[in-house]
C-alpha cells in the first residue's frame, strides 16, 4: 500500500468517525449538542482536523442525512421484499418508514427537518436521496392507479407518512392509534 493510499484510508476513517460521533451525540442529546468543539473533543482530534473534513455543522448534518437515506432505502426495500401482494407491500413500506423515523429521530431530522445543504428533487440531488425516493417509488408505482403519475402519487404518500411521523413524534397524535392510522392511510390513499 502506498503512502497516498494509506493517507486516503485514514482520512476516510476519520470522516466516518466524525459522522458516527455526530450521529450518536444527536441521537442521545439532540442536534443542539452537536458542536464542532464537542465533536473534536469526542473524537480526540483538533478542530482544524475536523474542519479539514467538513466546513461546519451544516455539512456534518448533510453527511448524516446521506447515510440515513441509504439506511432508510435498505430498510424499506427489505420490508417490501418480504411482503406478498401490493397491499402487503405498501403496508410494509409504511411501517418500515415510520419505524425508521421513530428509531432514528436525529437522523430523520437531518434528512427532513434540518439544513444539511442538500438539494432535494433537483438535478443535483445526491444519489442516496434519489435512491431513498426510488425505494418508495418502486413499491408505490404499482398502486398509483390509472392516469396517475407514479412520482406524484409517491410524493403524496410520502408526505402523508412524513406527517404521521412528525405529528406522532411531537405527541400531537395519540400513540395507541398508530397502527390504525397506518392501515387507514394504506386503505384510503392507495385504494387497495
Amino acid at each position: 500500500m502506498s503512502v497516498q493510499e494509506r493517507k486516503q484510508r485514514e482520512r476516510a476513517e476519520r470522516e466516518r468517525l466524525i459522522v458516527a460521533t455526530a450521529r450518536e451525540l444527536a441521537e442521545q442529546q439532540g442536534w443542539d449538542a452537536v458542536t464542532t468543539r464537542r465533536l473534536a473533543e469526542s473524537i480526540e482530534y483538533s478542530q482544524p482536523v475536523l474542519y479539514s473534513h467538513f466546513r461546519g455543522k451544516r455539512e456534518i448534518i448533510g453527511a448524516v442525512a446521506l447515510q440515513g437515506a441509504s439506511e432508510m432505502a435498505v430498510a424499506m426495500r427489505a420490508a417490501t421484499a418480504a411482503a406478498d401482494g401490493p397491499r402487503a407491500r405498501v403496508t410494509a413500506l409504511a411501517r418500515a418508514y415510520l419505524d425508521f423515523a421513530e428509531r432514528h429521530p436525529a437522523v430523520y431530522d437531518a434528512l427532513f427537518q434540518l439544513d444539511g445543504g442538500l438539494a432535494y428533487a433537483q438535478e443535483d440531488t445526491p444519489e442516496p436521496l434519489k435512491d431513498a425516493f426510488a425505494a418508495l417509488l418502486e413499491c408505490l408505482s404499482e398502486v398509483a392507479g390509472d392516469g396517475v403519475r407514479p412520482e406524484l402519487f409517491t410524493e403524496t404518500f410520502w408526505a402523508s407518512l412524513h406527517g404521521l411521523a412528525t405529528l406522532t413524534r411531537a405527541g400531537r397524535l395519540p400513540p395507541e392509534d398508530a397502527e390504525h392510522r397506518t392501515e387507514l392511510l394504506v386503505d384510503r390513499l392507495s385504494m387497495l
